[in-house]
């Protein structure tokens, strides 16, 4: 073999060996998760968040990361809510040398990845709750809003102390992701003293007559029944059937939802229901949530809540490579920052700190500090009735 023959063979090794997934000064991000069928906003608002963030960047320029300016390019890829394509995904946005991946959104397509994000020494920002993905010794996931055991409690208080709330039911699509949303908010409704009167009742996937499941629940007249772990296309109709059925209660649930859809559907009969709300409500957003608002509807048209909370994960991404450039390559750098990681949250007015939090539930800062909101529908959009933030 030549000398000219073996050069030109030793670059094309080289070419073909992924430079993590900043090469030509392009930083890629993946975006893994559910964008069509029940589930579709949570994935959709996931991909218009980061793809919002990249065009705010991009539109001056890239980011600065170690002195080199990088455009960001968002590859998103739908799971369609199934783990084996969640797998496929993930192992495509890998292979493409992509270290930061957001989502999946439910927990049996996040725990299918956790492998694969391992073995690739990448690190993926899921919107699922299941602990296993953020305690030891998994160490490839950062659990990137609110989870359900965390807001459950607050919005039962709250149902208590506002609305004389003394009774509660729970209902939930019958997969492993919404059951354990069920078994948590029962354990938590329970701890507060609150008479519990159905903690297994569950409908199958693909469910469009709720009038049966909700007529048991109705039935035994609970002050509030909870839709535990309810995809947003599910909620309307639930809430429709029960208001249908003569129920005066109090409604909720601990996942995000879309106000448009509830509009649609439920029209009136969905005012009052409680919901995980958007982390950066009007009445605290800085001027550059302000912004991200109008960049985002010029991108996909309309606002969604959502997106006050799926905001946060890119720029706090952004925001450690800033800090840290060696993280752009090797996610260990990345992960030995999180612990003391501090700064000024950019979507909130007042002067108000983002981290990395969760220690009390998952033993270490595995999750992005948003704040915690607790959302009425109102007249076809939500209104914050609480504000706070998750215990760290």
């Amino acid at each position: 073999m030549s000398l000219k023959t073996l050069a030109a063979l030793t670059l094309t090794m080289f070419a073909a060996v992924p430079v993590a997934h900043a090469a030509d000064n392009v930083l890629k991000i993946g975006v893994n998760g559910v964008m069509s069928g029940a589930a579709a906003s949570w994935g959709l608002v996931n991909k218009y968040c980061a793809e919002t963030t990249a065009e705010m960047y991009n539109a001056k320029g890239g980011v600065d990361i170690g002195g080199k300016k990088y455009k960001i390019e968002i590859v998103a890829l739908d799971d369609k809510n199934d783990p084996k394509i969640s797998i496929s995904n993930a192992e495509k946005l890998a292979s493409d040398g992509i270290k930061y991946i957001i989502g999946p959104n439910i927990d049996t397509t996040a725990i299918a990845v956790k492998p694969v994000m391992e073995r690739a020494r990448a690190m993926n920002f899921p919107y699922a709750f299941s602990k296993e993905l953020y305690t030891a010794p998994a160490n490839a996931s950062v659990l990137g809003m609110v989870a359900s055991y965390q807001v459950g409690p607050v919005v039962y208080k709250y149902l208590m102390d506002k609305k004389g709330v003394k009774s509660i039911s729970f209902v939930a699509r019958n997969e492993s992701d919404a059951k354990n949303q069920q078994e948590e908010g029962v354990a938590a409704a329970k701890s507060l003293g609150l008479k519990v009167l159905a903690d297994k009742e569950s409908y199958e996937p693909g469910t469009t007559d709720f009038m049966p499941i909700m007529s048991k629940l109705v039935r035994a007249k609970p002050d509030a029944i909870v839709l535990s772990g309810v995809a947003p296309s599910d909620a309307p109709l639930l809430i429709k059937a029960a208001r249908d059925l003569g129920f005066k209660g109090q409604l909720s649930t601990e996942t995000g939802q879309d106000a448009k859809i509830l509009e649609q559907v439920a029209g009136e009969k969905a005012a009052g229901f409680l919901s995980v709300g958007g982390a950066s409500t009007p009445a605290i957003q800085s001027d550059y949530m302000k912004q991200f608002v109008e960049v985002y509807k010029k991108r996909v048209g309309e606002w969604n809540d959502e997106a006050g909370t799926k905001a946060y994960a890119l720029e706090l991404i952004l925001a450690v490579l800033q800090k840290n450039p060696k993280a752009l390559t090797d996610v260990e750098q990345f992960r030995k920052e999180m612990p003391s990681f501090k700064m000024s949250n950019p979507f909130v007015k007042d002067k108000t700190t983002l981290q990395f939090v969760g220690k009390k539930d998952f033993g270490r800062q595995s999750q992005v500090g948003v704040p915690l909101v607790v959302n009425a529908y109102k007249g076809g959009g939500f209104e914050a009735v609480y504000v706070g933030q998750v215990a760290n």
